[in-house]
C-alpha cells in the first residue's frame, strides 16, 4: 500500500537535489508547525517517500491524480481548463470529477469511489470542509495523498492546502471596493455560497470587520450573510428579498461569483448602477453588468491557475518530491508560494472594472 504524506522537513532536505529552482525555507517550517500526529510520522513519511521515488520515480504520467470541484458551472470550467493545460505541459494523469449536486455528500461519494481505485491523489475543493475530514482521513490512511484548495481550516487534515492568497486580507478588499463605490455611507447587505462555505465565510467576516472599523456611516443590514447557493437565481430571488425588506439599501457584495444575479434584481427595479454592487466574479460572467454600470467591481483569482497549482503539489507530494516555503507550482501567481505549516499561499488576486475587463478572456 502507498503511503505518502507532505513532509516540509523532508523537502527541505532534499531541496538540492529534487526542486530545481525552488526557494529556501523560512524560519516556520513544518519543524515549528506540524500537528503531534504529523511530527510522529517524521520518520516513517522518510521511508515511505524513498519507497515511492523507488517504485515510480518521478515521471508525471505514473501518477493518477483527480480533483473533485464543487459543482458545475462557469467557474469550474475554467479549473478544468487549466487541469487540462497541466496535462498538456507535464503529461501527469490528472482529470476532474464533477458532482452531481453542489454538496458534501456528493463530493463525498466520488472520493469514497477515488479510495477504492487506489489513485495517487485527490484534489478536493470542499462544499463544506469540515464534512469531509472524515473521508479525507481515509483517504490518507490508505496512502493517498489529498491536496485542498478553499479550506485553509482543515489544513491540519490534508497534505496541502493550496490558496490563491491569505483570505482576510481578500476579504478586506472586497469591503475597501464597496465602501469606496457607495461614498463610505449607507445600507449594505453581503452574500455567501452557503454558510458552511470557509473561504466565502473568511471574507464575508474580515469585509464586515474592516467596514465597522473603518467606515462608521456604513451599516449591515444583518447579522449574517444571505445565501444565494452558489447560483445566480438565488442570488437573484435573495436580492429580490432584501430590496423589499430594505428599500433604501445602498449597496451589496456577493462572496460568490454570482453577483450578475443581485445586478438583475436591481435592475428590475430600475436601480442598476444606483445600488453598488462588488462581486466575486469571472470575467466572462460580469463583463455585461461592468460596462452598463450596474457592478461597480468584480473580484477573483484564476480558477485554471488554482487548479494547475493544487494538482501540481499533489504530484510533488506524491512522487516523493514535497513541497516547501518557495515552491514554484508552475501557475501565474503561484510561482513562489509562502508555506505556513499546511498551508501554500500563492499571491493571485484580480480586481476587475468596466475600463480592464477586456483584458480578460475567461
Amino acid at each position: 500500500m502507498k503511503k505518502k504524506f507532505l513532509s516540509v522537513v523532508l523537502s527541505v532536505a532534499m531541496a538540492a537535489t529534487l526542486l530545481v529552482g525552488c526557494g529556501s525555507t523560512s524560519d516556520n517550517s513544518s519543524s515549528d508547525t506540524q500537528t503531534p500526529a504529523a511530527e510522529e510520522s517524521t520518520d516513517a513519511a522518510a521511508d515511505s517517500t524513498d519507497a515511492a521515488a523507488d517504485n515510480k520515480g518521478a515521471d508525471p504520467a505514473d501518477y493518477k491524480v483527480v480533483m473533485v470541484v464543487k459543482q458545475s458551472d462557469s467557474w469550474f470550467d475554467d479549473m478544468a481548463t487549466g487541469i487540462e493545460q497541466l496535462k498538456k505541459d507535464t503529461g501527469l494523469n490528472v482529470s476532474v470529477q464533477v458532482p452531481e449536486t453542489g454538496d458534501a455528500a456528493s463530493q463525498i461519494s466520488i472520493m469514497e469511489d477515488l479510495i477504492a481505485q487506489d489513485v495517487d491523489a485527490i484534489c478536493v475543493v470542499p462544499n463544506d470542509p469540515n464534512a469531509l475530514v472524515p473521508t479525507i482521513e481515509k483517504a490518507r490512511e490508505a496512502g493517498i495523498v489529498v491536496v485542498t484548495h478553499e479550506a485553509p481550516g482543515i489544513a491540519d487534515s490534508v497534505d496541502l492546502d493550496v490558496e490563491a492568497f491569505v483570505n482576510e486580507t481578500f476579504g478586506e478588499l472586497f469591503a475597501e471596493k464597496l465602501a469606496t463605490a457607495m461614498g463610505g455611507k449607507g445600507k449594505y447587505a453581503g452574500f455567501v455560497g452557503g454558510l458552511t462555505m470557509e473561504t466565502h465565510m473568511a471574507w464575508y467576516d474580515a469585509a464586515v470587520s474592516y467596514l465597522k472599523a473603518n467606515y462608521p456611516d456604513m451599516e449591515n443590514v444583518a447579522e449574517e450573510p444571505y445565501e444565494d447557493g452558489n447560483s445566480v437565481e438565488g442570488a437573484h430571488d435573495k436580492a429580490l428579498e432584501v430590496l423589499k425588506a430594505y428599500p433604501d439599501i445602498a449597496g451589496f457584495f456577493d462572496c460568490s461569483a454570482q453577483g450578475g444575479g443581485i445586478c438583475e434584481a436591481l435592475q428590475e427595479n430600475d436601480l442598476g448602477g444606483t445600488v453598488k454592487v462588488v462581486s466575486l466574479a469571472l470575467p466572462s460572467m460580469s463583463a455585461t453588468y461592468l460596462k452598463d454600470g450596474s457592478m461597480a467591481n468584480g473580484l477573483c483569482w484564476r480558477p485554471a491557475d488554482a487548479g494547475y497549482a493544487a494538482c501540481y503539489a499533489a504530484y510533488l507530494i506524491a512522487s516523493g518530491q514535497g513541497v516547501s516555503d518557495g515552491t514554484d507550482l508552475k501557475a501565474t501567481g503561484y510561482e513562489s508560494i509562502s508555506l505556513d505549516g499546511n498551508v501554500g499561499y500563492g499571491n493571485a488576486p484580480l480586481e476587475f472594472t468596466a475600463d480592464n475587463i477586456d483584458d480578460y478572456n475567461f
